[in-house]
């Protein structure tokens, strides 16, 4: 074959290569399926290359879902390293980490069933081999869901606490770092958090509110201020740094995903826009993917939440939902 020729073939293949991994990094499925029933899915991670990942509290597993592929599999598997019900799931590509939150699942206790301790996962986020586990301090603490700042620092919140507590990068364990009232009274849900430069933002679902709490030179927390939103926040949930703003799954009413776009430097002003509504089994959770699309994550948490004497929900098949949400702030 002459050289010319293999040159040809050669530049051929490689603008093939590049076209068909540009379209299918631009058209991700419009949904993923996770596979099985009663799962409760309650929150959704992404990497830079597509891949999803799903933590569910029934099923207590982690699954997993490749680049382009609308459905999910089994991952990390019940118990792996203690694992029990599955919270929020974060993944953190500088450490190749995948962070988890598990413990006991809100709602009637099972018969017979004993309360399992809350605790912060780490998993390595290629294998899913265990990296350790830190259990959160404080009676009757509950791990929602984690962020990471700039430093490596493991922010969680603390929803029974209504308190963030942090593992430092390389620490032994997990220590209280801002709450005390700061954050509203007990009961207000403490839930969703994110990391914005240097200051981490947390919402609050029973109450609608969101609060920012600076991250000192010290490594500290400041003080915390309550972010003034221009519309109250529908049952705020899983929420995700977007650009210098959040997208924000929001599970009362209607169900919908948002965005919050900071109007102040301090990020104590914000203004919050519906990017889209209409998510009837409870939108828990949201993460970018693809530039300027979101997955939405419908937890069905009325199969174990629903009103005293009601019957029992059907259960739907679990999936997350493809969102256009436009350019990040």
């Amino acid at each position: 074959m002459q050289t010319s020729t293999r040159t040809a073939i050669a530049g051929f293949v490689a603008v093939t290569v590049v076209a068909t991994l540009a379209q299918g990094a631009a058209a991700p499925p419009a949904e993923i399926t996770i596979p099985g029933e009663r799962l409760i899915t309650e929150s959704l991670t992404s990497t830079a290359d597509g891949t999803v990942i799903v933590g569910s509290m029934l099923g207590q597993t982690i699954f997993r879902a490749a680049p382009g592929k609308a459905m999910a599999e089994a991952w990390i598997k019940p118990g792996t390293n203690g694992l029990t019900s599955v919270f929020g799931v974060l993944a953190d590509e500088r450490s190749n980490t995948l962070w988890a939150c598990a413990g006991t699942p809100p709602g009637p206790p099972q018969p017979g069933a004993a309360p399992k301790p809350s605790t912060l996962h780490a998993f390595d986020l290629k294998s899913g081999a265990p990296k350790g586990k830190w259990e959160l301090p404080g009676q009757g603490a509950f791990c929602n869901d984690i962020a990471i700042d700039a430093a490596g620092n493991a922010y969680v919140t603390d929803t029974n606490g209504m308190a963030v507590d942090v593992l430092k990068k390389g620490g032994m364990k997990l220590e209280p770092w801002a709450g005390n009232g700061a954050f509203g009274p007990p009961g207000g849900v403490l839930d969703g958090i994110a990391v914005l430069g240097d200051k981490v933002v947390v919402n609050a679902l029973l109450t609608g509110k969101l609060f920012v709490a600076p991250i000192g030179k010290d490594g500290k927390a400041g003080t915390v201020a309550e972010v003034k939103l221009d519309r109250k926040l529908d049952g705020p949930d899983g929420m995700r740094a977007w650009g210098k703003g959040l997208l924000v799954a929001e599970g009362q009413g209607k169900g919908k995903v948002s965005k919050v776009e900071f109007t102040s430097p301090d990020l104590t002003a914000a203004k919050v826009t519906t990017l889209k509504e209409g998510f009837p089994d409870g939108p828990v959770a949201v993460t970018q993917v693809a530039g300027d699309n979101a997955y939405v994550l419908e937890g069905q948490l009325s199969l174990i939440m629903g009103p005293p004497g009601a019957a029992p929900a059907a259960p739907k098949p679990f999936k997350a939902t493809l969102v256009h949400v436009g350019k990040a702030p």
